[in-house]
């Protein structure tokens, strides 16, 4: 499995005092390259499946994705040797958790030690563990592992935040901040590691949404190292941690449904989650952006750093907020790179927001220094940060 991780340019701006800040990122991928061309006769060849119907389908749903490359665990070699995996209704439950628990950990551990080195300081100056994933169960959980991958002290404390699907890398940064801000001189490790093997099916027409996952989730794993008070000339703060809320709207708990099963999990997302987003998202961001008295509507003066959940939603936010198209180029480069990652994707997000905030500064299209750190999950739960861009 590959790592890598993003070179930071010099920051120009500098922290308050007391508040957490984004020190470093990183990511690692398994070393399997899924070219969206060539996915779907892949798929139907490694799954025995002959149904033209269905190729037919998932053919369209590859190009309205509009993901083009991604990485995954899945290999011919697994394949191979577990070929249950491809075979309707049997129990696979723990050959499942046997591949996804060796894989999510080993990402885990190569995206850390990208995130550690762009940091500049000893892994001994990590205080916290955060670990997040949707991917595996066991007892001891992942953090334990990854703690012990990367040689971490015992005494440090961890937390762990199991199945919180695509809105996991934020609920992890939101925990990270509390824990940054209420222990002085503290280093935290965000880690988030994710593939899609704890779910992967042969097609069927019982199952409409399977098809919907095949053509735009992705593998691989995310890395942060988050502190306030930023050590001079040893750390380059990125971002800084404003303001953090949840919200979870009541009676969509049905709207994305999970379930683990003998044979994996099993998804289903209502066609209305789209619209759903779209109805509940400016006044849940208004709710942020008061909090620095920003005037109302005045969106397209902000960097938008959003999980791209799908390009239905990041279309739907668009049009609702009358964002400018670029606003939410970061998103779809992360959908269209490494289609959606559940919680790793809003490490991928950042990345390509550095990138951004770049260019637009070299173009002299102002600084974009304050924005939103978005992501949508089960519940439906709404997750959001206020954040600096401490680079531009």
């Amino acid at each position: 499995m590959g790592s890598e991780g993003i070179t930071q340019e010099c920051s120009q701006k500098v922290a308050n005092p007391g508040t957490a800040t984004i020190l470093a990122l990183g990511k690692a991928f398994p070393h399997q390259l899924v070219m969206q061309d060539y996915l779907v006769d892949g798929y139907f060849r490694d799954t025995n499946c002959d149904d033209q119907v269905l190729k037919q389908k998932l053919t369209r749903l590859c190009k309205t994705t509009t993901v083009k490359t991604r990485y995954v665990v899945m290999s011919e070699e697994i394949l191979k040797k577990y070929p249950e995996l491809a075979i309707e209704g049997l129990p696979t439950l723990k050959q499942r958790l046997d591949i996804c628990n060796d894989a999510v950990t080993q990402m885990a551990v190569e995206a850390s030690q990208a995130c550690i080195k762009n940091w500049g300081r000893p892994i001994s100056d990590i205080t916290h563990l955060v670990y997040v994933s949707s991917s595996e169960a066991r007892l001891p959980g992942g953090d334990i592992y990854l703690a012990r991958g990367l040689g971490l002290n015992p005494e440090i404390q961890r937390v762990m935040l199991y199945f919180v699907g695509c809105s996991g890398g934020v609920a992890g940064l939101r925990v990270a901040k509390d824990i940054a801000e209420n222990n002085p001189g503290s280093r935290v490790l965000l880690a988030t590691s994710e593939t899609t093997i704890i779910g992967f099916k042969p097609p069927s027409a019982k199952r409409p949404y399977d098809l919907v996952g095949v053509a735009l989730f992705g593998d691989g794993a995310g890395a942060m190292i988050i502190g306030s008070d930023p050590v001079l000339g040893n750390e380059k703060p990125l971002f800084e941690l404003h303001t953090a809320i949840q919200e979870f709207l009541p009676e969509t708990e049905k709207t994305i449904d999970g379930r683990l099963t003998e044979e994996g999990i099993s998804f289903k997302l209502a066609r209305e989650l789209p619209q759903i987003i779209e109805d509940n998202i400016e006044g849940f961001c208004e709710k942020l952006i008061k909090v620095v008295g920003f005037p109302d509507k005045e969106y397209n003066k902000m960097f938008w750093a959003v999980h791209p959940g799908g390009p239905a939603i990041l279309n739907r936010m668009e049009k609702r907020l009358e964002l400018s198209p670029e606003k939410l180029n970061a998103s779809r480069r992360a959908l269209m790179d490494y289609g959606n990652a559940s919680s790793n994707t809003i490490v991928y997000v950042l990345e390509y927001m550095l990138e951004e905030s770049l260019k637009i500064k070299r173009e002299n299209q102002g600084d974009n220094e304050w924005g939103l750190i978005l992501a949508f999950g089960p519940g439906i739960t709404f997750e959001g940060i206020l954040a600096r861009n401490l680079t531009v």
